[in-house]
């Protein structure tokens, strides 16, 4: 799908874009959750470079939004969030492009092209870059070409729609900057230069280890207190609650963020220097020069470090690898068969066969080194076939008002078994789970999409299954601590007795009159019934809901995994409105969209 305005696809329309040396260049800014965005953002710079123009790359969090008023040409990568929100690193400059004072022919000198990455089995499918679009066309740019949006859904994934959509920007670039694209294919193809260099350091070399998030003031030193199992020894599932005290005065409202860099597994770093050849020289300090500006390095990744260093905390083996890094490998295969595997991978035709040998099973990119024995692969190229080992965000469950430089989080530990039966284990979930009272380490705070009423009589209704409540408990905390108790929340899970997150802690809240408590346990309930969700919970209590949100105004807040659940309770809101406020169908789906407008409705969910 591409935006309906027209296109300006004519080197007139667009400035010059020259800097001051006369050297054509562009920007490039992009928004990622999961890395991929930042993944695509290489790839374009890396065209750029090909039609010899420099391209200067930004994620969006790192780029003060007031200077996209200097800028001449930029191509926006954007990434979709599970409830269809931009992502965190995109509000900042989001927010500066909503300002209602801004004058219409704003970016009248600015062009672009943006290109959205999303799944669209979600309802909301790529719906940041959309709003995107269109706010810059409002507000005069002109859109260099039209938009492109990969999805996840594709038998080729985002690639199916980026590789055209790449072929069509690279012809307006060769159009505006008077370059030739001839011969782009076979350039693309070939072996590009490693985005660093690096070389053994002096003899003595002082490593930098941890320097550099401990110089980050966005940073601060935490230590663990408690790592407590919340679900029940015999249960599936193992979820901890966690709480890090910290010296510094930390402050935080409900809703924002923990910021977490986890370490690989010493066990899993080992065997794979050892598979690959490098164990013996694994712990020699190296120097690390960044070669190629246009292509990211990990955050905080220091200059002098050890192999064995940047495979425990900068980039990670364990990843699922993209099709960009099986293009990288075939030029570093030795044995024929497997490089033509590799090339036969890359092809429309191979693509359902790396589906299957790939992401299907989600075999990792160690794995599969391990299967592809020839590859020998420069340390040059580290960074350039392997992905940053991103920071891990989970919602604060505490408030800073109860728990003064503290932090508690509540984490389900990732742990299943693919389709080979392979067990696997979340890289930073499985770091947690292994440190103890005492233990230190860095965390960040980031803000989140929550807010609270500033009228202290208005009601909130939190909605919260299985971690999903950990930010509607930093909500319900703060509130109770500030004397509100008009508070309900719809907690659900699979069994009372098995996984009733804090429990006694909403019993405790109930019994004082502060909070109104709704649980749905869904496998409780005899054999041959319906099951109970929060959803029914909440369509069973229309009269009251109808009350609190038709009447009097209340705020409500859904948070949990993206799935059914978000807007099976948009539905039920929508039921009471229409059962107990008797308004139409239509009336009670606009009603509920004023609400999210207004931000009277906050959905906080995850896919």
């Amino acid at each position: 799908m591409t935006s309906s305005a027209p296109s300006s696809s004519s080197s007139s329309a667009v400035p010059d874009h020259t800097d001051a040396h006369d050297e054509p260049t562009l920007t490039i800014l992009y928004a990622t959750e999961t890395g991929t965005a930042q993944d695509v953002a290489d790839r374009l710079a890396r065209l750029s470079r090909a039609l010899a123009i420099r391209a200067r790359v930004h994620s969006m969090d790192a780029y003060p939004p007031t200077e996209l008023i200097n800028e001449h040409l930029v191509i926006f990568v954007v990434s979709t969030t599970g409830t269809g929100r931009e992502p965190r690193a995109m509000t900042p400059l989001w927010n500066m492009l909503l300002r209602a004072d801004l004058p219409h022919d704003l970016f009248e000198d600015l062009a672009f092209a943006v290109f959205g990455l999303g799944d669209s089995a979600y309802e909301k499918f790529c719906w940041p870059a959309k709003l995107l679009s269109r706010r810059l066309l409002k507000l005069g740019a002109s859109e260099l070409c039209p938009r492109g949006e990969g999805d996840e859904q594709h038998h080729l994934g985002i690639d199916g729609a980026l590789g055209p959509w790449m072929k069509q920007l690279a012809a307006v670039l060769a159009q505006v900057y008077s370059s030739s694209d001839k011969g782009l294919d076979k350039e693309l193809d070939s072996l590009p230069p490693a985005r660093v260099s690096i070389s053994d350091a002096a003899p003595g070399a002082q490593l930098t280890r941890k320097a550099p998030l401990v110089a980050d003031r966005e940073y601060h030193l935490a230590k663990v207190t408690c790592n407590k199992r919340l679900t029940a020894e015999d249960w599936y599932q193992d979820v901890r609650h966690f709480e890090f005290a910290f010296e510094d005065d930390i402050q935080y409202d409900p809703g924002d963020v923990a910021v977490i860099h986890p370490e690989a597994s010493s066990s899993d770093v080992e065997a794979f220097l050892s598979c690959i050849g490098w164990a013996n020289s694994a712990d020699a300090p190296i120097d690390i020069k960044h070669s190629l500006k246009d292509q990211s390095l990990p955050d905080h990744l220091p200059t002098t470090t050890t192999l064995r260093e940047i495979f425990t905390r900068y980039v990670d083996l364990n990843a699922v690898p993209r099709r960009s890094f099986f293009a990288l490998l075939r030029h570093f295969a030795q044995d024929e068969l497997e490089r033509e595997k590799l090339d036969e991978f890359l092809t429309e035709e191979g693509a359902d066969e790396m589906y299957e040998y790939c992401q299907r099973p989600r075999r990792t990119i160690r794995e599969v080194l391990e299967e592809f024995r020839s590859v020998k692969l420069p340390r040059e190229y580290v960074f350039d076939l392997f992905p940053p080992l991103r920071p891990r965000q989970f919602s604060i469950a505490s408030s800073v008002k109860k728990h003064p430089r503290s932090i508690h989080l509540c984490i389900a530990i990732v742990q299943y078994r693919t389709m080979l039966k392979i067990p696997r284990r979340g890289v930073c979930t499985s770091w947690l789970a292994g440190l103890k009272p005492g233990d230190q380490l860095q965390i960040g705070v980031q803000k989140g999409f929550i807010s609270l009423p500033t009228d202290r009589t208005t009601p909130v209704i939190c909605v919260g299954p299985g971690t999903g409540v950990a930010p509607m408990r930093a909500v319900i905390q703060e509130r109770i601590h500030d004397g509100i108790h008009e508070n309900t929340l719809y907690f659900g899970c699979r069994s009372a007795s098995k996984d009733h997150h804090y429990g006694a802690e909403w019993a405790q809240y109930a019994a004082a009159g502060a909070l109104a408590y709704r649980a749905a346990f869904s496998r409780d309930g005899a054999a041959g019934e319906a099951r109970t969700y929060v959803q029914t919970l909440v369509e069973r209590d229309a009269a009251r809901v109808w009350e609190l949100v038709g009447a009097r105004g209340a705020w409500v807040y859904i948070s949990g995994s993206a799935n059914k659940m978000p807007a099976a309770v948009r539905a039920a809101i929508r039921h009471a409105l229409v059962s107990e406020g008797r308004m139409e169908e239509q009336d009670a789906l606009e009603y509920v969209a004023k609400m999210e407008k207004e931000g009277r409705l906050i959905e906080e969910c995850w896919s």
